[in-house]
């Protein structure tokens, strides 16, 4: 067997609102919309699913509409995490916390969308990385503090 990933479907109530959301608030493209189905440039895909379909018809409406459980979340990186959380902070948006450091020290926020799946967005490793340094942090001291390889790190603030 020889598979090659394509892409993430997320389940959606209602493709126009969560539509809306991907592009009018987190400023995605639309790559191809197939009215019930749209896919976005960066690879991923919102279905609303009618009740017909296989998947609800099979597992049950309610597992494919219960927006309670997150059981994943789509990870996005900026190079201006302040400025990503400043244009998300005024759009209505439930947030699951604000911009904070993770263990690793990469400083991150993360919220929900319509229909109740969990985004996060991360400064890019590039970005932290650099922070670090900028911040008077050896090559050693970051590659301890972040688990990235020193060749890594060499690599990203030769940049």
């Amino acid at each position: 067997m020889d598979l090659n990933y394509c892409c993430a479907a997320l389940f959606v109530k209602n493709i126009e609102i969560s539509k809306a959301f991907y592009t009018g608030i987190l400023g995605l493209s639309v790559d191809l919309d197939f009215g019930k189905n749209v896919v976005f440039k960066n690879g991923f895909t919102l279905w609303e699913i009618q009740s017909a379909h296989i998947i609800p018809a099979t597992l049950g409406s309610a597992q494919i509409s219960d927006s309670s459980v997150n059981r994943f979340e789509l990870y996005f990186e900026v190079e201006d995490i302040s400025l990503a959380y400043e244009t998300l902070e005024d759009k209505n948006i439930r947030f699951l916390h604000k911009i904070h450091e993770e263990p690793w020290g990469q400083q991150t926020f993360r919220f929900f969308d319509p229909d109740n799946h969990l985004i996060e967005i991360g400064e890019s490793m590039k970005q932290f990385i650099r922070r670090f340094f900028d911040q008077g942090m050896s090559v050693e001291q970051i590659t301890e503090k972040t688990h990235v390889p020193e060749i890594e790190v060499k690599r990203l603030i030769s940049r």
